[in-house]
């Protein structure tokens, strides 16, 4: 378990002891070590693979075998190019060589009720909530099972960027959202970065939440994201200026100091979602 130890200290600062129970589990060493990927090679990923790893993704939990998420593989080139802009900066994935689209999906449950005569008496948020939780744990899957197979991967949010256009372009219905983007090819070398991770004892908690090791656990990851990964640009420089101790956690408050996707909560309401 050499690398997966060696994986943990690049992730956490601080190796994890391991089990003498514990095996040499090539799996859980390819989840600890991998890194998003940018840059593809041209080869395809043939439609087997593909069909597989989607059978893969959706065979993860479901919440109550509900069932609450589809894939689309968005293979018109046509559909790329205009889907492209609309991802701003991440606007290379429409151009992986395979481009997929995970919705959350909760028309079929209400299809459902429709075919057997039974009252759909859930119109709430929790059916929403239940249908994101689905796709997150489909997209998760398939980015492991796909980074097991070799392949490289790079979930996309800012397919959410422009909900109304995205609905129109990839014939969504009502219920039937895009929950994210997925970049899917064949990576061009093996180097991708891997992103150092708060430590544990800010994030895993016994029995209760305690978050009194949160700034103590902040300060130490700023220290160790700036030796490790360094920031090449600093965010809103127009508004904050420039920081001579960028951090992480200084980058995700601006981050946030802007408003992103403030439509979004209009667009799931257009769909037929109430999110009381």
């Amino acid at each position: 378990m050499d690398d997966f130890f060696n994986g943990s200290v690049k992730r956490f600062g601080k190796g994890l002891s391991v089990s003498q129970d514990l095996p040499d589990n090539k799996f859980l060493t390819q989840i600890m070590n991998r890194g998003s990927c940018r840059k593809f090679n041209d080869q395809p990923v043939s439609d087997e693979l593909l069909n597989a790893l989607c059978a893969v993704a959706l065979a993860s939990p479901s919440k109550s075998d509900l069932q609450q998420r589809d894939i689309i593989l968005i293979e018109e080139q046509e559909l790329r190019d205009t889907i492209r802009p609309l991802l701003g900066a991440s606007g290379w994935a429409a151009e992986a060589p395979a481009f997929l689209v995970f919705c959350g999906n909760n028309r079929r449950q209400r299809q459902l009720h429709a075919l057997h005569g039974i009252p759909f008496s859930n119109d709430h948020f929790d059916p929403l909530f239940n249908a994101i939780g689905d796709a997150a744990i489909a997209l998760a899957t398939f980015v492991t099972a796909a980074e097991s197979q070799g392949l490289g991967t790079c979930p996309i949010s800012q397919i959410r960027n422009s909900p109304d256009q995205v609905n129109d372009l990839l014939n969504l219905p009502d219920y039937v959202f895009p929950f994210a983007a997925l970049a899917v090819g064949w990576p061009v070398g093996d180097d991708n970065e891997i992103s150092p991770r708060l430590s544990l004892r800010a994030t895993v908690h016994c029995s209760r939440f305690d978050d009194s090791s949160t700034q103590p656990g902040i300060e130490e990851y700023d220290e160790r994201r700036r030796e490790m990964m360094p920031y090449k640009k600093q965010r809103h420089t127009d508004l904050f200026g420039k920081s001579g101790t960028y951090c992480w956690s200084e980058e995700k408050a601006r981050h946030y100091s802007q408003s992103e996707r403030a439509d979004f909560g209009s667009y799931l309401k257009k769909k037929g979602f109430k999110l009381l």
